[in-house]
């Protein structure tokens, strides 16, 4: 009952905050970067300073979930607050790269009908400024006040376009918006979510020398040093804001939009099929490789630094910046405020979907369904379906038949014992909240409930 009571009265305050009250938020996203390859998640090898130092400020959520595990999809919900079988947005592509110009309009008219937390805090006063990947057109069709991205498919706009330097060629946009930001003495929404560590892995010499040793393959070599160099770019804005003033009313999030792995690091699997240069149980499917993040909080003046064991989701954060911001978000989103401890406890379940990497069927967000799955407390199923995939790609899934996976993740957190024989209560109980969650036999979207 206190604990409620004091929520009430933090969202009560928040609601009758002056513009120069209203926290800034800056979300900060990594490209293509396994869930482990950080030093503050116990990586060996992997240097991350600057985000050791955020996680050691932060409420640091190391059991973080996406809702897909592939580029596009995932940023869409981030944005929305919403699953891609709701928002429509499940591939990156409606027929890989032929008629882009004219397939991708109806996906992005109909993706842009839905609220986010972008638009509403632009309409509530705040400056915004997109940097990085963004798939939806221009910046400016986002609702973003700013940014890099012109979206034109005729010319090349894509997956981030201009925005995708940010990072490799410096952070001047951005510094030259947070000047603009702080003149107007307005708040502000900072969207980082640079090409790195993605492909081309092209680190700086210095890094990729550091991280060479016998036995080492080049391409691990290279990403361990790509992923550096993200960190390096994540210190230097940062340092930035701190210098500025701003880190004691900035809530600063930090997440990934899906995993990674390089090829000669996973060579040894037999499950391990290799395609386009990563592992395949990573990016693009349901295994924790390919969906699993840190989730990071970090707001000086509200959150103590912690490490809850909770599970967090990325449709999470459209709710958290409404409590954090005051905006009024849709009251039916699925997630919930990650700054609400009662709220987080109260779940012990989230869900996610893997659909076909490079074709979408529009009108049928299932058409290209590949797994449903759900972790509940140490247990994850996924659900295999067989949606329709290009011929080009279909290699991405076709090796796996199974139609049920279950793992225990405590006691296999890379998930090589496979339990569903084992265990049929369990694939049983874990099936019927999936069904629960989402049918796609019956073509309806059901978004994820909350308190499941």
């Amino acid at each position: 009952m206190k604990k409620r009571l004091i929520a009430l009265i933090a969202a009560l305050h928040t609601l009758s905050l002056t513009a120069a009250e209203k926290p800034n938020i800056v979300i900060i996203m990594s490209d293509d970067q396994g869930w482990t390859d950080y030093g503050f998640m116990g990586h060996e090898d992997i240097k991350t300073p600057h985000l050791d130092k955020l996680a050691q400020r932060s409420v640091m959520f190391g059991r973080g979930y996406v809702a897909s595990p592939l580029c596009r999809p995932s940023l869409a919900s981030v944005i929305t607050g919403r699953m891609p079988f709701d928002h429509g947005v499940t591939g990156n592509d409606v027929d890989g790269k032929n008629n882009r110009a004219t397939l991708d309009i109806p996906v992005r008219e109909a993706f842009q009908k839905f609220p986010s937390f972008v638009k509403l805090l632009t309409a509530d006063g705040y400056l915004a400024h997109q940097s990085g990947k963004w798939w939806e057109g221009s910046f400016a069709d986002g609702g973003f006040t700013h940014g890099m991205t012109h979206g034109d498919p005729e010319r090349g706009g894509r997956h981030g376009d201009a925005g995708l330097t940010i990072g490799r060629e410096g952070l001047k946009p951005i510094t030259d918006f947070l000047d603009h930001a702080t003149a107007e003495k307005k708040p502000f929404l900072l969207w980082y979510a640079p090409f790195l560590p993605h492909t081309p892995h092209n680190p700086p010499p210095r890094l990729l020398e550091k991280y060479t040793k016998p036995g080492r393959a080049d391409d691990v070599a290279r990403y361990y040093a790509m992923c550096e160099w993200f960190d390096e770019t994540c210190g230097e804005l940062l340092d930035d804001l701190g210098r500025r003033g701003l880190g004691e009313n900035t809530l600063v999030i930090y997440l990934c939009d899906n995993g990674w792995a390089a090829t000669s690091g996973n060579a040894a699997d037999p499950n391990q099929k290799l395609w386009k240069g990563y592992a395949l149980r990573t990016k693009s499917s349901p295994f924790e490789m390919g969906i699993r993040t840190p989730i990071m909080l970090s707001w000086p003046r509200r959150l103590e630094p912690s490490r809850p064991a909770d599970l967090a989701h990325a449709i999470d954060l459209f709710p958290t910046i409404a409590a954090a911001t005051g905006i009024r978000a849709p009251e039916d989103l699925p997630g919930i405020n990650l700054m609400d401890e009662t709220a987080r406890k109260g779940r012990d379940t989230v869900f996610g979907v893997s659909h076909s990497v490079h074709n979408m069927t529009p009108g049928d967000s299932d058409g290209a369904l590949q797994y449903l799955w759900c972790v509940s407390e140490d247990w994850k199923l996924l659900v295999r379906h067989h949606g329709t995939d290009t011929t080009q790609y279909k290699n991405i899934h076709i090796w796996d038949t199974q139609p049920v996976r279950l793992y225990n993740l405590k006691d296999d957190p890379h998930e090589e014992n496979e339990l569903s024989v084992a265990h049929p209560g369990i694939v049983a109980k874990l099936r019927k909240k999936i069904d629960a969650w989402h049918s796609p036999k019956k073509g309806i979207g059901k978004s994820q409930e909350k308190g499941q």
